[in-house]
């Protein structure tokens, strides 16, 4: 059929009468506004739909209400690491980088607002910026009344990806005990080496054994991060009491529970972000026996004993004759008062690695280098490794 053919037939209606000229062009017309209307109830349509979206704030993976955050954090489940990953692992824990690299500059007298402690926040920031992982870091300082007077402390804080929803803290305390010379060897003075500069040693070791790892999960944008945390002042000035003792741990704990989370939230807060709090003190003397605290955190505890085992039995730990020496879950000997409290008593599920009962050079000028077991400090260290891979899915 022809062009002309086709433009004939248009012409008439289909009940069989002809159709005039102008009556087809006043129908054009019509038909031209019906669709003129409808494309601009549709465009209407579409912009308010368009508004209404951009003004409801967008849950992302990132922005968790604070329901989801509880359940996500109480179902995590961690990785099993493969035989060679476990190898790996620990095979990237350096025992001289621990001792000589990020111990030794530690093993000083770092009382608060010391020129001791001063430095030693700066080695332990310096160790940090190192990394390639690309930590987030803040010197917290707050000024407390103390025994002594108004004291100024410095928390130091060290947070992988910041908008992550969840955090795994690991923490410590960087502060010596305020204590009296030695009046035999005035220039001897207290170190506290497992009290607690092992304990820190230990965190900037996993943080550069696991550098390579935790770069890739943050560039992931995981939904749980990794933060570090180094209380000032968990030693008391004079005797333990509720206020003379962890000044640190009580001004961060508050300070994260008034900290919006994700900035800008008015439901959730830093605090409640926090998976668990695995708190390191007195780490160092052979030996050590470590128990269980807390029901609630009982099946981060079986990691712990799963990761020993598992490293003795391919030969990762030295000075270890029983598969399982450290980590005991038979044993319980009462509670201890440390940095742990002021998150405890705010709901955060706490695994408190501390030796019970303590070493026998606890708080005397005993605890130097010389009493440290090396060995230990290692094989405790790539025990924590394994956890650490573990739960973030290194």
């Amino acid at each position: 059929m022809s062009r002309a053919g086709r433009r004939s037939k248009a012409l008439h209606a289909s009940n069989g009468h002809t159709v005039t000229g102008c009556e087809l062009l006043r129908r054009k017309r019509v038909r031209v506004l019906v669709l003129c209307v409808c494309g601009a109830l549709s465009l209407a349509v579409i912009l308010a739909l368009s508004l209404n979206l951009a003004t409801e704030p967008s849950i992302s993976p990132h922005h968790q209400p604070a329901a989801d955050i509880k359940r996500d954090r109480l179902s995590h489940k961690p990785n099993k690491n493969s035989v060679a990953q476990v190898k790996k692992l620990a095979a990237q824990v350096d025992g001289t980088r621990l001792w000589e690299t990020h111990l030794r500059p530690l093993l000083i007298k770092r009382v608060p607002e010391s020129t001791g402690s001063q430095t030693i926040r700066q080695h332990i920031l310096t160790q940090l910026r190192s990394l390639s992982a690309g930590w987030t870091l803040e010197e917290n300082s707050f000024v407390s009344s103390t025994p002594k007077g108004h004291v100024t402390f410095t928390n130091l804080l060290a947070v992988l990806d910041p908008s992550a929803p969840r955090r795994l803290l690991l923490a410590c305390h960087h502060d010596s005990k305020v204590f009296a010379p030695d009046p035999k060897d005035p220039r001897r003075e207290f170190v506290g080496a497992s009290d607690s500069a092992v304990p820190c040693a230990m965190i900037l070791e996993l943080a550069s054994a696991l550098d390579e790892q935790l770069k890739v999960i943050k560039h992931q944008r995981s939904p749980v991060t990794l933060q570090l945390v180094f209380f000032d002042g968990e030693e008391a000035f004079e005797e333990w009491t509720d206020t003379d003792s962890l000044y640190g741990s009580r001004h961060l704990a508050e300070l994260m529970a008034r900290t919006p989370h994700p900035a800008g939230s008015t439901k959730t807060s830093l605090l409640e972000a926090v998976d668990l709090l695995v708190l390191l003190d007195l780490l160092g003397a052979p030996d050590p026996l470590i128990v269980n605290h807390f029901d609630d955190t009982a099946r981060w505890f079986d990691r712990l004993i799963a990761a020993e085992k598992r490293l003795h039995k391919l030969g990762f730990l030295t000075s270890h004759p029983a598969e399982q020496s450290y980590f005991r879950k038979d044993f319980y000997l009462g509670p201890v008062q440390d940095d742990h409290i002021p998150f405890l008593h705010k709901g955060v599920p706490v695994l408190h690695l501390i030796p019970t009962p303590f070493p026998v050079f606890w708080h005397t000028l005993d605890d130097d280098e010389e009493r440290m077991h090396r060995p230990t400090v290692e094989n405790l260290t790539r025990i924590l490794a394994i956890f650490l891979a573990e739960y973030l899915s290194l």
